[in-house]
């Protein structure tokens, strides 16, 4: 267990039929500094795809003023947006940047559909379709190691890949924090945000580690060890949720042994019940045998 860290999470609450427009991108860039700038924390978070560009065509001078502000701050800022590589190759990315060198994270489970299209020579006419942007993203490598930022070993993951609990725990027991930034914008005012929520209370419970949710729209919240929400920004507003955490080490049994100690319990379960059954037909059939007096 580490000493307390201040953490800021930032929600810019940006319309979903908004991000992507070309003539949004500026106010959307402003609404992020702001909320950055008003944050003193070590650690501050953006959503998934905070920024609408490839960090290549972000001004460097923005890029400078974030890495300058988690410097003053004395820790870094991770931030989401797409990374284009000089292969034309391109990724769902964590970028950090302050006092800890520059390290990124890159999406590895990406969403069928909504971030590539399966069988392409197939099904490629779903593209045109759907008409989601950036629609063929790559797949960003499986035994990616946490990032060291913020004094901390931040083990990252993006969107719907916290519902995979056998993949998070590829970073621990090394990672110190989980965080997972989001945009469920796409889901409007259903119940998903809140389902998503709970499946990251899941990942804390199960890691014994705090969770951090960085969300465009909600739900954006500190969720603690023991899969509580400490902290939480309502939906649908423009926030920033500042909490303290403590980083965390060892190995919790699903750490250890994954979803093999569940699947274990099954069987061994199943193997139970059938040996009672059988102990209870042969019970059955030995008292239909058993002589009587006539």
């Amino acid at each position: 267990m580490g000493a307390p860290l201040d953490v800021s999470l930032l929600q810019g609450n940006v319309p979903q039929d908004m991000k992507w427009r070309a003539d949004r991108v500026e106010a959307t860039l402003e609404i992020y500094f702001t909320l950055i700038r008003n944050s003193a924390s070590p650690l501050i978070i953006l959503p998934e795809t905070a920024l609408p560009l490839f960090l290549e065509q972000v001004p460097r001078a923005y890029l400078d003023a974030l890495a300058a502000h988690a410097r003053a701050n004395g820790g870094d800022i991770l931030v989401g947006v797409p990374e284009r590589l000089p292969d034309g190759k391109y990724y769902n990315s964590l970028v950090s940047y302050g006092t800890a060198p520059t390290q990124d994270y890159r999406k590895s489970h990406l969403v069928p559909f909504g971030e590539f299209i399966p069988v392409r020579p197939v099904l490629g006419w779903v593209v045109a379709a759907l008409a989601v942007p950036l629609q063929d993203f790559s797949r960003g490598a499986e035994n990616q190691r946490p990032l060291a930022v913020a004094g901390q070993r931040v083990a990252i993951n993006i969107c719907y890949e916290d519902a995979f609990g056998e993949e998070i725990i590829r970073q621990l027991p090394e990672a110190t924090l989980l965080v997972n930034v989001s945009n469920v914008a796409w889901f409007g005012r259903s119940l998903a945000p809140q389902q998503h929520l709970q499946i990251s209370q899941a990942r804390a419970l199960e890691t014994g580690r705090y969770l951090l949710r960085a969300t465009n729209t909600g739900m954006t919240a500190v969720i603690a060890p023991d899969g509580e929400v400490a902290a939480a920004a309502p939906e649908f507003t423009m926030a920033s949720v500042t909490h303290p955490v403590r980083g965390y080490s060892g190995a919790t049994p699903y750490v250890r042994w994954g979803n093999y100690a569940a699947l274990a319990l099954c069987v061994a379960l199943i193997a139970a019940a059938a040996l009672i059954r059988r102990r209870s037909i042969h019970s059955r059939n030995s008292s239909a045998h058993w002589p009587t007096n006539s």
